[in-house]
């Protein structure tokens, strides 16, 4: 109950909003600055890749933004949030509902990362778009029938 007392008391702390967001901003420009494809205007809670625009030349059942947050994640440990065609699942009709958005959220905890944590982030992302043209889609090798985005299983396409 202490630590949910100390949360809500800093999410009105103008210090703890300013730094916070700050970082998010930060982040944003750096991305931004080098060209890559970010959805503007940048938040206050994280940064959004725009995966289809990253990805070109993957199609939408290649999960562009799950690859791309595999691909951050192999190049730097950096855990990233597909918000894209795997997280909005199947129609009825058993085909991907492929939403008019792939995304890859960077989400920025309270009080965990530093600045040079942001560094780090950006730098493995301009690495990751410096070679997208080498990723490759994914494929499912588990998709379970409820919460795939949480759940499922990819490989890499041969």
């Amino acid at each position: 109950m202490e630590a949910l007392a100390i949360g809500i008391r800093e999410c009105v702390e103008y210090d703890h909003i300013k730094a916070r967001v700050g970082q998010v901003l930060y982040l944003g420009a750096k991305l931004d600055a080098e060209g890559i494809p970010i959805v503007k205007p940048v938040g206050t809670h994280g940064v959004f890749l725009d995966a289809a625009s990253f990805l070109p030349h993957l199609d939408q059942d290649l999960f562009p933004a799950q690859a791309l947050a595999a691909e951050i994640y192999i190049d730097s440990g950096v855990r990233a949030m597909e918000r894209g065609n795997v997280s909005a699942g199947r129609g009825p009709d058993g085909k991907n509902r492929r939403p008019k958005l792939e995304l890859v959220r960077l989400t920025i905890p309270r009080r965990v990362y530093t600045q040079a944590h942001m560094d780090v982030v950006a730098e493995s992302i301009m690495e990751v778009y410096d070679h997208r043209k080498k990723v490759k889609g994914l494929e499912f090798t588990y998709e379970p029938e409820y919460l795939r985005f949480f759940q499922a299983r990819f490989k890499p396409m041969a």
